[in-house]
């Protein structure tokens, strides 16, 4: 039996960022709204607690009866999660005077508490809370405190309960991944049993038993999450998979057939569908991103759905939907972040059962099972790009010659990255997470080509470096390849006399601009 971690989720920013740091201890973790805690589940060996954006006191804030959690297994409460401990118990929270915010240092630590095992004395820590706990239940003692925050971290080890009001899982907490190992493998016991192969191995195993010899259809994008999906259903059912690929016509230049292509050479069976003339009719005059999106979204499933009913013998539906698509889409409070058209569910007329073997995978896990199944090196490094595809690079409404223009634009931008050389001999592309070219088209600027005054569009290039997408930092790019790449956009590319540089970090921007 696989043993389980369950992190409830108070709605913080980075509660998908404490699961990832408990999957890098290889070990599985579940992240569940707090107040869908599963009972009588022998898998779990220890509880998570997550921040929140609310108070303790706000009426709306979320709370859950800790009575069914603390005694029963090792709890570890986060920012919030440690003040809801406190008020629970009968200690006291109060509003900071100012509010608790960045870099700050453990000048005070219980060297002999389970969860501070190696530390060192002003370890670095991060704090983020507008609330403060002024007083600690009784049988809880402090085992760390800051010059600003005397409650930091507090814990009864009889009860098996552990507090911080610092965030470990963030990469300011320098020892934070020390903290959840001693918390996750020493207090809990993890086995440290979760690895991509043991997950190949489980889930073609599992996949044998769910789908049989039954045939299943797969809808690529030519991402890496699709690309591992299909790769994995291949090896559990061969020639019982069948993958369709639709070109919605905004895609990156010439990648339907390149995708075409790569896909033939690992030995799948895939139907490519050229449905560029429906999308762009469609999408004609709109320019809300979230409507682009959930046209896109629909037309996709109407062409996939025509396509997949050929197929009259197919029993299962299968996705690269991953964990963070899931988590994503519908956060708990009922906000809507962004629509992910392969999520939520199966067409009412299309009566297939879903597969989804990626689902409890992050970006990099996924990325570490590609290698695994021995994929090539091209398909797994591939940047996240967006199913809506360069829809929602276009800011405006989308047209055949706006996709055109950002095609070449991106086009330069992409092969240029590939092809400059770090000090370490790898290439840029590989030390950035993401990248891909915007294109302002509800702006015209101003120019000058030769002798003649240009009235174009802008281009932005946007990188970041980043983890999981969570959270993402402006690349800082060297200057000799902007301006190489900037010189030639401009050269090269008909429509375009200006080319400009995203610097926004997310939050609070994101990585996409709509």
């Amino acid at each position: 039996m696989q043993q389980k971690i369950i992190i409830l989720d108070f709605g913080s920013q980075t509660t998908q960022l404490i699961g990832r740091r408990v999957r890098e201890l290889d070990t599985f973790c579940e992240i569940i709204p707090y107040n869908k805690f599963p009972e009588n589940d022998p898998s779990v060996i220890g509880v998570i607690l997550s921040g929140s954006p609310y108070s303790v006191h706000d009426k709306e804030a979320f709370k859950v009866d800790l009575t069914r959690l603390i005694g029963r297994y090792p709890v570890l409460g986060i920012c919030y999660g440690a003040q809801f401990i406190a008020y629970s118990g009968g200690g006291k929270v109060e509003p900071a005077g100012t509010r608790e915010y960045g870099r700050a240092n453990l000048e005070t630590i219980d060297l002999n508490s389970r969860l501070f095992k190696g530390f060192d004395k002003g370890s670095q820590v991060w704090m983020s809370h507008g609330d403060t706990i002024t007083a600690i239940p009784a049988g809880f003692q402090v085992i760390g405190s800051t010059a600003d925050v005397s409650n930091a971290a507090f814990a009864d080890e009889s009860k098996r309960v552990w507090c911080v009001q610092f965030h470990p899982e963030v990469y300011h907490t320098t020892q934070g991944k020390q903290l959840l190992k001693n918390f996750v493998v020493d207090i809990c016991g993890s086995k440290q049993e979760w690895s991509p192969a043991s997950f190949v191995e489980s889930t073609v195993k599992e996949l044998k038993e769910q789908v049989g010899a039954d045939r299943v259809i797969l809808g690529l994008s030519g991402g890496v999450d699709s690309s591992v999906c299909a790769t994995l259903l291949h090896r559990a059912i061969g020639s019982n998979l069948t993958c369709i690929f639709v070109d919605h016509g905004m895609l990156r230049k010439n990648e339907f057939q390149k995708v075409m292509d790569a896909y033939k050479g690992l030995g799948l069976n895939v139907i490519g569908i050229d449905a560029s003339e429906k999308f762009f009719h469609d999408l004609e005059g709109v320019t809300d991103p979230e409507q682009k999106r959930k046209i896109i979204g629909r037309d996709f499933v109407e062409v996939f759905n025509a396509e997949a009913k050929k197929i009259t013998d197919a029993k299962w539906l299968a996705q690269g939907t991953i964990y963070p698509d899931r988590i994503e889409s519908l956060s708990i409070t009922g906000m809507t972040i962004k629509s992910h058209h392969n999520v939520g569910g199966l067409p009412k007329d299309m009566k297939l059962k879903l597969c989804e073997p990626l689902k409890w995978l992050f970006k990099d896990e996924v990325r570490r099972v590609g290698y695994e199944l021995k994929m090539p090196e091209h398909l797994i490094k591939r940047h996240p790009f967006p199913g809506p595809g360069l829809a929602v690079r276009i800011l405006g409404d989308i047209t055949r010659e706006k996709v055109r223009i950002l095609q070449d634009a991106d086009d330069i931008y992409i092969e240029k990255m590939h092809n400059y050389r770090m000090p370490d001999g790898t290439s840029l592309y590989d030390h950035v997470w993401q990248a891909g070219a915007i294109l302002l088209s509800t702006i015209r600027s101003v120019g000058v080509m030769g002798d003649e005054r240009t009235y174009e569009h802008p281009v932005a290039l946007r990188a970041v470096t980043s983890m999981d997408a969570m959270t993402a930092d402006w690349a800082h790019l060297p200057y000799d390849f902007m301006a190489d790449v900037s010189n030639e956009i401009i050269r090269k590319v008909r429509g375009v006399n200006r080319v400009c540089y995203d610097i926004s970090s997310k939050p609070p921007s994101t990585i996409e601009w709509e």
